[in-house]
């Protein structure tokens, strides 16, 4: 491995522990009156709209296939949700792992048409969300430069979310290519304790390997090794690495 993809994945691990926990789209906005300011976020907003509904989707589940009319827009209140991009050859890739508070099925919002889904949009984990039609969003939209000013910082966070995830992909290696994923993980789901970085998801082998291209069984051995050689330990699925810039650090 290069001394320049380790220097990268080192940059990644050091900064989950400065990493806001509240991606952009939930800041929030002023909206000045006689009285005094509100503060609202993008749930306050999507959750106000026409047509709004709570959604549930358990682990596994598709939320909507490539193709499909692109007539809502989802915000994530809890969970995380893999986003895929289906090939002719039938090879499906990763482009974003969403987390709690992003902002996906944005593409009716961009033609101002009627569209179908680009992307493939699957439960990762057991997810609660909320939608509203995109006619609706845009609407808000048109009534407030407040609301585009949280959908631009939404729409900022998934495009990070989605670079972050090509970078990890690029790794020919697929050792590297773990060891990237699980620091995106420990930034983006790490909640620190006593022993390390616990990454907030309850994660199968078979789960990681279609998300980085993998098989499970290369999956289970390659985490075999990683906590043979003392850097992360798994308890009930859910993997608490010790210190991810030592992990980074371990494959120079």
């Amino acid at each position: 491995m290069s001394i320049q993809l380790v220097n990268k994945m080192v940059a990644t691990a050091s900064s989950f522990s400065g990493y806001s926990n509240q991606p952009l789209g939930m800041q929030s906005y002023s909206q000045l009156n006689d009285k005094k300011p509100i503060k609202k976020t993008l749930l306050d907003v999507i959750r106000g709209l026409d047509g709004a509904s709570n959604e549930t989707v358990d682990r596994s589940k598709t939320i909507f296939f490539p193709g499909d009319p692109a007539e809502r827009v989802y915000l994530i209140k809890r969970g995380a949700v893999r986003l895929t991009r289906v090939y002719e050859s039938g090879e499906e890739i990763t482009v974003a792992l969403l987390r709690e508070n992003s902002l996906f099925g944005v593409l009716s919002l961009l033609t101002g048409d009627r569209s179908d889904r680009f992307y493939h949009a699957v439960a990762f984990t057991k997810v609660d969300m909320i939608s509203a039609p995109a006619g609706s969003v845009r609407n808000a939209l048109e009534g407030d430069s407040g609301v585009g000013l949280l959908l631009l910082q939404g729409l900022s966070s998934r495009i990070l979310q989605t670079e972050t995830m090509i970078e990890t992909l690029t790794h020919r290696d697929m050792s590297s290519r773990l060891v990237s994923f699980l620091l995106v993980l420990c930034r983006d789901f790490g909640v620190p304790s006593d022993k390390g970085i616990t990454i907030d998801l309850r994660l199968s082998h078979q789960a990681i390997a279609e998300a980085i291209g993998s098989t499970r069984v290369t999956i289970t051995r390659l985490l075999g090794d990683l906590r043979n050689l003392g850097l992360l330990q798994i308890d009930r699925k859910k993997i608490t690495v010790f210190d991810p810039i030592a992990l980074a650090k371990r494959f120079n």
